[in-house]
């Protein structure tokens, strides 16, 4: 499964991410937040929820605004 991470401009293109690299991370670091782009389905990020549900992790799955536009959001996942 392959994810897009936030952007870090408005007019910039998001940088993908496998779930293994998210894996790496996770690894590396007792918890993690992760901002993921507007552009993901909800569904591959409900997904990655379960993936990581099953693992015995605590995942928390959040939509960030951060403008007044209804296109101005992103996701959030806290992985503990």
């Amino acid at each position: 499964m392959e994810l897009k991470l936030a952007r870090n401009e408005i007019n910039g293109k998001p940088k993908a991410i496998t779930l293994e690299k998210v894996e790496e991370i996770i690894a590396k670091e007792e918890h993690k937040i992760l901002y993921f782009d507007k552009e993901n389905s909800h569904k591959d990020l409900v997904a990655l929820v379960e993936y990581f549900e099953e693992k015995d992790f605590s995942v928390y799955l959040r939509e960030v605004k951060y403008g007044l536009g209804e296109e101005d959001y992103m996701y959030e996942i806290h992985i503990l």
